[in-house]
C-alpha cells in the first residue's frame, strides 16, 4: 500500500481506492474547465523532429502502396517483440514509447481472427506468411473465423453467398473494441490482478458450464495482467504499481492499449474516454510543479503521435468497405455528467491542439460530445479547429 499511497497522494478518496471503480476517483477529482485556449503552448522542438520523422515514414508507406513493413514469421502478442521506437539509436526523444512490433509502421501478423485473413492481407503487399504458421493454424489451432464457419447454418451461408447479409467480414466479427486502459494507471497491475484472482475465488464450486467459462476466462484474463506487465519491462517500466505522475499515466494507459493492439485486430481499436482521467493528474503535477504546461504538452503529443502510427493489416475486403486504412482509434471528448457538471477539462484542449502542433490526421478519431450545456469557450474552440483541420468528430450528447 505504501507505493499506492504515494501515487495517491493529494487525491479525494471514496469507494476507489479498495474497488476497481475509475468514475468514482473521476468524479472525487477532475476539474471542469470553462475557460478559453490561451493556456495552451506550442510543439516543442523535439516533437516537431520526431514528427518529421513519423511524416517520413508514413510517405514511404505510401510509396510501397499502404505498407512500409509486414511481420511474416512472427505471431503478435502482448510480448512478442523487443522495444521499439521510431528512432532506435534515439529512444530517449520519446516522451511516451513503445510501438506493436520492433520498428515503426511494421504492421503484426494477427492469426488468431483467422489465418486466411492474415494471409490475404500479406499477399496484397507481395508478403508470403511463414508456411509453418499457416500449417499451425490451418490444421492444429483453431481460429475465430474458423469458428464462425463452424456454427453458420445453410441457410445463413446461402445468404452471405449470396450477398443479402453484408458488413464486415467474418475475421471482423469482433467489431468495436473498448478497453478501460485507465485502470492499469491508477491502480497498477497488481491491484487488477488481485482483483481478478478475487473474482475467481468467488466463482461457484458447482461446475456448470457458464462456471466453468468464468473460471477459464478470468485465468486468461490474469495471465494477460501479468503479461501486460512483462511489457512493461521490456519498455523499462514497472507498471504493477500506479501511476505516480502525468507522464507515467498517459504512458500506462497507453500500454495497455498498445497490449490490446498487439493481441486483437478488432474492426475498431478505440481509446474510450481518457482526457478527464489525464487532467487529474496534470492539474495535481501543475499545483506541485512537477511539470510544466510545455512539459504536459508534449506528453500529449507523443501520445496522440503513438495512436496515430497504429496500424493493422487489413485484407482487400476491408480496404473496400474502408476507405483511408482507418483504425478508428476513438477517443470521447468533453460532455456532461449526470450530476450536470461539465466533462470539459484543460486536457481535452491539449488533446484538440495536438492537431495544430502536429498537423492534422484523421486518427486518433477525436471525437467531441457536443451538449448545448458545454462551456461556450470551448465551443468557439471545438468550431475554429474543426474550421481550420477538418479532423474532429461530433457526437450528439444531449440525447
Amino acid at each position: 500500500m505504501g507505493t499506492q499511497a504515494g501515487a495517491w497522494d493529494g487525491f479525494a478518496g471514496g469507494i476507489w481506492q479498495n474497488e476497481v471503480d475509475v468514475r468514482d476517483f473521476i468524479q472525487r477529482n477532475y476539474t471542469p474547465y470553462e475557460g478559453d485556449e490561451s493556456f495552451l503552448v506550442g510543439p516543442t522542438q523535439r516533437t516537431t523532429d520526431l514528427w518529421n520523422d513519423v511524416l517520413a515514414l508514413l510517405e514511404e508507406e505510401r510509396k510501397r502502396g499502404g505498407a512500409l513493413d509486414m511481420d511474416t514469421d512472427v505471431v503478435t502478442g502482448i510480448t512478442s517483440h523487443g522495444a521499439g521506437y521510431i528512432d532506435a539509436a534515439h529512444p530517449e526523444r520519446e516522451t511516451i514509447v513503445g510501438l506493436q512490433t520492433d520498428a515503426p509502421l511494421k504492421r503484426a501478423l494477427h492469426v488468431n481472427g483467422g489465418i486466411r485473413i492474415a494471409v490475404q492481407a500479406c499477399d496484397q503487399h507481395g508478403y508470403k506468411v511463414d508456411p509453418q504458421i499457416v500449417d499451425t493454424y490451418t490444421n492444429h489451432r483453431k481460429t475465430h473465423n474458423a469458428g464462425v464457419f463452424d456454427v453458420y447454418t445453410p441457410e445463413m451461408r446461402a445468404c452471405r453467398s449470396a450477398h443479402i447479409i453484408t458488413g464486415l467480414p467474418d475475421g471482423y466479427g469482433r467489431g468495436r473494441i473498448i478497453g478501460d486502459y485507465r485502470r492499469v494507471a491508477l491502480y497498477g497491475v497488481d491491484f487488477l490482478i488481485r482483483d481478478k484472482e478475487r473474482q475467481k475465488a468467488s466463482t461457484p464450486n458447482v461446475m456448470t458450464e457458464e462456471n466453468i467459462r468464468d473460471r477459464e476466462e478470468l485465468s486468461e484474463q490474469i495471465r494477460a495482467l501479468k503479461a501486460l506487465i512483462e511489457l512493461g519491462r521490456i519498455y523499462g517500466f514497472d507498471i504493477s504499481r500506479p501511476a505516480a505522475n502525468t507522464q507515467e499515466a498517459i504512458q500506462w494507459i497507453y500500454l495497455a492499449y498498445l497490449a490490446a493492439t498487439k493481441e486483437q485486430n478488432g474492426a475498431a481499436m478505440s481509446m474510450g474516454r481518457t482526457t478527464t482521467f489525464v487532467d487529474i493528474y496534470a492539474e495535481r503535477d501543475l499545483a506541485r510543479g512537477t511539470f510544466t504546461e510545455e512539459q504536459i504538452q508534449e506528453f500529449v503529443d507523443h501520445f496522440i503521435m503513438k495512436l496515430r502510427m497504429i496500424k493493422f493489416a487489413r485484407t482487400p475486403e476491408y480496404q473496400e468497405l474502408f476507405s483511408g486504412d482507418p483504425q478508428w482509434v476513438t477517443e470521447s471528448i468533453g460532455g456532461m455528467g449526470v450530476d450536470g457538471r461539465t466533462l470539459v477539462t484543460k486536457t481535452a484542449y491539449r488533446y484538440l491542439h495536438t492537431l495544430e502542433n502536429m498537423g492534422t490526421s484523421p486518427e486518433p478519431n477525436l471525437t467531441v460530445l457536443w451538449s448545448t450545456h458545454l462551456p461556450r469557450a470551448f465551443k468557439e474552440f471545438c468550431a475554429r479547429t474543426s474550421i481550420a483541420t477538418s479532423s474532429i468528430q461530433y457526437e450528439n450528447d444531449d440525447l
